[in-house]
């Protein structure tokens, strides 16, 4: 569904007030009186006309139940302008001063007990819908009462009230619960269900109320989870929002909006494959992209595949002058940029902006100030180093309003990290199959969790902190339908007010890459594809490689470089690196050869020999902290292969595709995996993202290595070996 049009159309519709619609009859008298005196129009005519107007409202009203008195009062204002309208006929008189008069005090008569009659009949219909309500909820609390003694043995509980949601979809009862059973028992949820008949997709939710003791219980009666749901478009739908407002994914089985709040926390999306996780992902940058004050990033590096929808309109239809994703990292090394950009920018952030932080110990985000929110997909396919810095970025980035928005398919240890999880208070769940995968998302309140209550695809549950903080119980919801046309017209849309990154994040060593990241990234995700005019700006630059540790293939973004403890050493750049404008500082050239003779160096040789004497390695990640001596009777706690594998990983960049790694060791390609795995196994080695790599000429995702994992080998047989 595209986005409307905002382009001003008229408007043919007939919009009136009572008191206008009053105006309208009363000024097609007075014309009808002086053209018909010009004309010579009998005046039966005029009480002909009047008439059939009170007989039509007399109808009308009858139809629509109107109290006598009001069916009376507007039959006699149709007769007494038909009276006036007779009256001028025949004297000719509709242009004089006196029936001029006399037709304006009727005119303002006319609207004002137009108006009345309407506030009256509005009233009365609330007072009939009132009472109507009260009946039923007296008859619904009744029954209830009834129903939790029956069915639970309760006695001195109360049923203090029921709610009806709009849209007639179901009812929340607040129930004050005896003390000696402050809450309902475990299976109360489908016992009550089974009570109600209630339909397949309908059902109930047991909560908390404001004070102990107190329980609401919530009644879906309708399936508003199986209807299909588009996200709203309409003119009124797209104007420009505040992130604060949160960010809108769907209906709650009540028809009320879901919410996640962003601002202050991080979310966790997660769901099986063919849940609809992608396309509630791509709800959220709807939403976080329609605000004024946020800049979106997104880590994506199984191809950009959260990424291309929101890009199409600028980069190759160039119907949007600037893309609606600040960055987007498609690979493991453009994401080691991005990450280490955010996180200068953090620290940037906590002393650039001191002077603003005089009423809270948080920034407020604005337009200038925008929040940076970094959207993780695909997070099982990153690598560990990735995932610290992504940790450091959850840890670090609340106060100064840079939050990530992670998804992943599964809430376990081996695909989220624990700081992701616990510093993750909005936490949003797709359709699962195993009720025990949403007690592990939702440690709180997810014991009474139902998979059965968001059976379809698009379906999920969430929790989200409220106004007051406090977070709530896991709610089923049913997201909104995007499309990929309809994601292309909010592009264009939302083009204009997209913000920019202050001065302050930017200054920084890290930054220095992050003008030409389009020059990096377009070319590798678009390939040939003729890209749109509009990319010029963003291309038109020189395009900047940051320098690559030839050990891990991971980029050097600063002076520095870190190792897994986050212990600064030397840099260790790649001698085949192309020429690149880097920060200055020292460096240290290690080429694959010298790693070769490092490792052989290890191995045990003829003749007696003193420990001060022997050399050994001990590697952090492929980078040597340590020469430590190795006795000469200790063999080199290195296997051959792992160490040759690495050798020709490091030589050609960094990752390599198990069949041309194969080639290179003269090894048939099902063996080398076997033994490699074996070697990976032996010390508790996994390769990231199920061990595909993107390598080669065409840079395609297939099995394969990277340094990083042999160098994590290396230094953990070395460890283990006591070196």
């Amino acid at each position: 569904m595209a986005a409307k049009s905002a382009a001003p159309v008229l408007d043919w519709s007939w919009n009136h007030s009572p008191a206008t619609s009053a105006a309208l009859v009363a000024g097609g008298a007075y014309a009808l009186a002086a053209t018909g005196s010009v004309t010579g129009l009998p005046a039966s005519h005029a009480l002909m006309v009047a008439g059939a107007g009170a007989a039509a409202q007399s109808v009308a009203d009858l139809c629509q139940h109107r109290p006598a008195g009001h069916i009376v009062a507007r039959c006699a204002a149709w007769l007494t302008a038909g009276g006036w309208t007779a009256s001028a006929l025949a004297d000719h008189t509709p242009l004089t001063w006196g029936m001029t008069g006399w037709w304006a005090a009727g005119t303002a008569a006319g609207m004002t007990l137009a108006r009345g009659l309407v506030r009256a009949e509005a009233t009365a219909r609330t007072e009939r819908h009132q009472r109507r309500l009260q009946k039923w909820a007296n008859k619904q609390a009744g029954e209830w009462h009834e129903r939790l003694e029956r069915l639970f043995r309760l006695e001195g509980h109360q049923v203090n009230g029921v709610r009806p949601w709009k849209g007639d979809v179901g009812y929340t009862v607040l129930v004050t619960m005896p003390s000696n059973t402050p809450e309902l028992p475990a299976d109360a949820v489908r016992k009550l269900a089974v009570d109600l008949r209630l339909p397949k997709g309908g059902g109930i939710q047991i909560l908390d109320g404001d004070t102990y003791g107190q329980t609401l219980i919530r009644v879906t009666a309708v399936d508003v989870l199986a209807k299909v749901v588009d996200l709203p478009d309409g003119p009124e739908d797209t104007t420009v929002t505040s992130i604060y407002d949160g960010i809108p994914l769907g209906l709650k089985p009540d028809g009320e909006e879901a919410r996640i709040a962003v601002v202050d926390e991080c979310a966790l999306v997660v769901g099986q494959t063919g849940s609809g996780k992608t396309n509630t992902v791509n709800t959220a940058n709807a939403g976080a992209l329609r605000t004024g004050n946020t800049v979106v990033m997104h880590i994506d590096v199984t191809g950009a595949g959260i990424s291309l929808p929101w890009l199409h309109s600028w980069a190759v239809d160039g119907t949007a002058k600037v893309p609606l994703i600040d960055w987007t990292a498609d690979t493991i090394e453009e994401a080691h940029i991005l990450c280490d950009t955010v996180i200068a920018g953090i620290a940037a952030r906590k002393t650039g902006h001191q002077d603003l932080l005089t009423e809270d110990d948080k920034l407020t985000v604005t337009h200038d100030l925008p929040e940076v929110l970094v959207a993780v997909d695909e997070i099982a396919e990153l690598t560990p180093g990735l995932l610290r810095k992504l940790d450091t970025i959850v840890n670090t980035g609340r106060a100064v309003r840079v939050r990530v928005l992670i998804c992943g398919l599964r809430a376990t240890q081996d695909v989220i990290t624990a700081a992701m999880k616990k510093q993750s208070r909005v936490r949003v769940g797709m359709r699962v199959s195993d009720p025990e995968e949403l007690s592990h998302l939702f440690p709180t309140g997810g014991g009474r969790i139902n998979p059965k209550a968001a059976p379809y695809k698009g379906c999920g549950f969430y929790s989200s902190p409220d106004e007051d903080d406090v977070v709530s119980d896991p709610t089923a919801f049913k997201a909104y339908r995007i499309t990929p046309k309809q994601i292309r017209a909010l592009s264009v849309a939302y083009a204009d007010r997209r913000p920019q990154l202050e001065p302050v994040f930017l200054d920084t060593e890290p930054a220095l890459y992050y003008a030409s990241r389009w020059g990096r990234i377009l070319p590798r995700i678009y390939k040939a594809k003729q890209l749109a005019p509009t990319t010029i700006p963003y291309t038109d630059l020189d395009v900047l490689y940051p320098p690559v540790n030839e050990f891990t293939g991971i980029p050097i973004t600063s002076s520095t470089e870190d190792d897994e403890d986050g212990n600064a050493g030397p840099r260790v750049v790649a001698a085949s690196t192309a020429a690149t404008t880097a920060p200055a500082g020292p460096q240290v050239r290690v080429g694959a050869d010298l790693l070769t003779t490092m490792l052989n160096a290890a191995r045990p040789t003829p003749g007696p020999s003193s420990l001060d004497d022997s050399t050994g390695i001990q590697a952090d990640f492929g980078r040597v902290i340590q020469q430590a001596g190795t006795p000469q009777n200790r063999p080199n706690p290195v296997p051959q292969l792992l160490a040759d594998a690495h050798n020709a990983v490091v030589a050609a960049g960094g990752r390599m595709h198990t069949a041309d790694l194969a080639a290179l060791l003269e090894m048939e390609p099902l063996v080398l995996g076997a033994e490699l795995g074996k070697l990976l196994r032996e010390v508790d080695i996994e390769r990231p993202g199920k061990g595909t790599v993107r390598a080669g000429k065409d840079n395609e995702s297939k099995l394969g290595y990277t340094a990083e994992t042999f160098a994590a080998a290396i230094r953990a047989y070395n460890l283990r070996d006591g070196q």
